[in-house]
């Protein structure tokens, strides 16, 4: 099915184009996390003081793009829509602000997971657009091995990596790709992986000693990497 791009916006909401990270995103409003709103009343949880809830995230032109997206997901030409605004994207290699690096997706830089139907339709997009490598961070691991438990397969080209609830917590064991959060205080280098606190080593985001951009690290969309950390902030 052919879409135009105008029609791709009208039904799914615009793509994000992030300085800090390559290529292109996606977001909705940090308001409709299910498990994330209830965390973020928690005081050392992951979600408490959520950086998607304050800044630049309430500018009224970012809170209409979320609108936007959040209502777009019911609609049932969505799949297509997204396919067709990264496809354009990647292909093109430039965003609103310039030249992006193609190839790399970041679902969710706000916003999570609604249900097991929109798990389904993000997993067809990334199959949908395999010379794209997704990243999908998340909260909701029941929606995700509900998914898996009514046949539903995970693109090779998606990394979910499910996230640890409490700041400086384990992360679960359910799941083979995660991430976590690690106090300033903790020790941490680019060059050299930590010990997460549930013991396993995490691979520390370099982004805070490089001008907060991701730079050359692409480790959030590897299987290779088990676990991420990214300092509080």
């Amino acid at each position: 099915m052919n879409m135009s791009i105008k029609d791709a916006i009208n039904i799914a909401g615009p793509l994000g184009y992030p300085a800090k990270m390559p290529g292109t995103s996606y977001g909705i409003s940090a308001h409709a996390c299910l498990t994330g709103s209830k965390l973020a009343k928690i005081e050392g949880s992951t979600c408490h003081g959520c950086y998607a809830l304050k800044a630049n995230y309430l500018y009224p032109s970012v809170a209409m793009a979320h609108e936007k997206r959040l209502a777009g997901i019911a609609h049932p030409s969505w799949t297509i829509a997204m396919v067709t605004l990264l496809n354009a994207a990647h292909a093109r290699g430039t965003g609103r602000n310039g030249a992006i690096e193609s190839g790399w997706h970041r679902w969710h830089d706000s916003g999570d997971i609604q249900s097991v139907a929109h798990l389904t339709k993000i997993c067809a997009v990334a199959a949908m657009t395999s010379h794209i490598r997704h990243w999908l961070p998340t909260r909701e691991l029941g929606l995700v091995k509900q998914y898996q438990a009514q046949g539903g397969a995970v693109p090779s080209n998606l990394v979910i990596r499910v996230s640890a609830t409490m700041v400086d917590g384990p992360a679960t064991k359910a799941w083979p790709t995660t991430s976590g959060v690690h106090t300033k205080a903790m020790h941490f280098s680019p060059m050299n992986d930590a010990p997460a606190p549930d013991g396993p080593l995490s691979h520390i985001c370099p982004a805070p000693l490089q001008g907060h951009k991701c730079g050359t690290c692409r480790a959030c969309w590897s299987h290779d990497v088990k676990s991420v950390s990214y300092r509080l902030h």
